[in-house]
């Protein structure tokens, strides 16, 4: 069963974590499972994911490292305040009905520091349907996991900054916090917190347009260009779900964008005879 739905595990974390996955088929257990991790850094370089059937209608991800993964563990290690912020919102986001321990710490505040940490999430109860079931179990736990481990290691999206080639280290793009607002993991914690609905207008994209709808976009309220100085990056304030004629309103004054508040009250006042701003 795991076998043959290797693509669409592969299309809800690809989608999820901003990377690229190789994942192979696990024998090695009395229950089948699958091996997961990061393309570019090959299985025993880096995080490994193992998916695995537990019980009669749930699953287990167990999370640790690669045999040769010092390296990542070190550059995880090192990792900047807001990165480890994001990486344990992250994993505090998956649903409490699926039980999430790391082992030897408390999930308060859990770190990396050596290639013995392990985290392991149990599903249970899951849909009779193996597809919707394995589904739930990619987007609403895996994915978690494994953005987790991305933000860590500092995967971003690859995009020119306007001064020429991209910079890279090694096979990584070298991250730097202007990409921040792009960042994919962001739009997947953004929506575990405060849900789909525009926080500006109230469209639900998925009722309006069903299947399509998939369309919120993630807003930084504060603009990280205006930040006078650097503050710790809380997701829970610092992120906003907008639909895109919003997020494009929102976005039509620079350089400083219109608040949510503002854009709010020109939407009741379109004209502005009220003369609130």
């Amino acid at each position: 069963m795991l076998s043959a739905r290797q693509t669409l595990i592969r299309e809800e974390l690809e989608a999820g974590t901003g990377a690229a996955i190789g994942m192979t088929v696990d024998g090695s257990k009395s229950r089948t499972g699958l091996r997961i991790w990061f393309a570019d850094l090959e299985e025993r370089h880096g995080p490994v994911a193992e998916l695995r059937p537990y019980g009669l209608k749930g699953y287990v991800v167990t999370l640790g490292f690669g045999a040769f993964a010092g390296e990542v563990v070190r550059r995880i290690a090192g990792a900047g305040s807001e990165d480890v912020r994001l990486a344990r919102a992250l994993i505090a986001s998956i649903d409490n009905s699926v039980e999430v321990e790391v082992h030897g710490q408390e999930m308060a505040d859990w770190k990396i520091t050596t290639g013995d940490f392990r985290m392991t999430a149990i599903i249970r109860n899951l849909p009779r349907d193996p597809e919707i079931a394995l589904t739930e179990v990619s987007r609403d736990t895996i994915v978690p996991m494994m953005a987790a481990m991305a933000e860590l290691i500092g995967y971003d999206i690859i995009e020119e900054d306007g001064h020429g080639e991209p910079e890279y280290e090694g096979a990584e793009l070298v991250t730097t916090v202007r990409r921040r607002e792009r960042n994919p993991r962001n739009r997947l914690l953004c929506i575990r917190l405060h849900g789909e609905v525009c926080a500006c207008c109230g469209l639900d994209p998925r009722e309006t347009y069903g299947v399509a709808g998939s369309i919120i976009e993630v807003h930084h309220l504060e603009p990280l260009s205006l930040l006078k100085e650097p503050r710790p990056y809380d997701p829970a304030r610092d992120l906003a779900p907008l639909c895109p004629n919003c997020h494009r309103a929102v976005h039509s004054r620079k350089p400083e964008p219109w608040s949510l508040e503002e854009l709010r009250e020109l939407m009741a006042d379109p004209t502005g005879k009220a003369g609130v701003l």
